[in-house]
């Protein structure tokens, strides 16, 4: 099972990112599939999940500014991250649990600039 995680970038306050991760080896459709975000000197925290049934759970502090989608014929997830803030920077992880393992993807650093 890979997970590869892209979309990272540098963008200003305000502005809009979208990641993406792929998943090869799984099927994310009986999956939890979710994005979660590490900045210096803090914990992993989760960011967004969303549920086999395409419920999607979001952290406070990005509810109404982020998206999480997914397309399970092309097996990917998205996170659509509009009016980003400069605490929004962090390195994103793409996570994909399937009950009997969780997987991780490699990070793809967000920066926001003031």
């Amino acid at each position: 099972v890979q997970l590869q995680a892209s979309g990272g970038g540098l963008v200003q306050a305000g502005g809009s990112l979208r990641l993406s991760c792929a998943a090869s080896g799984i099927i994310i459709r009986n999956s939890i599939p979710g994005w979660y975000r590490q900045a210096p000197g803090k914990e992993r925290e989760l960011v967004a999940r969303i549920s086999p049934s395409g419920s999607s759970t979001y952290a406070d502090s990005v509810k109404g500014r982020f998206a999480i989608s997914r397309d399970i014929a092309k097996s990917t997830v998205y996170l659509q991250m509009n009016s980003l803030k400069p605490e929004d920077t962090a390195v994103y992880y793409c996570n994909l649990d399937n009950y009997a393992h969780t997987y991780w993807g490699q990070g793809t650093q967000v920066t926001v600039s003031s």
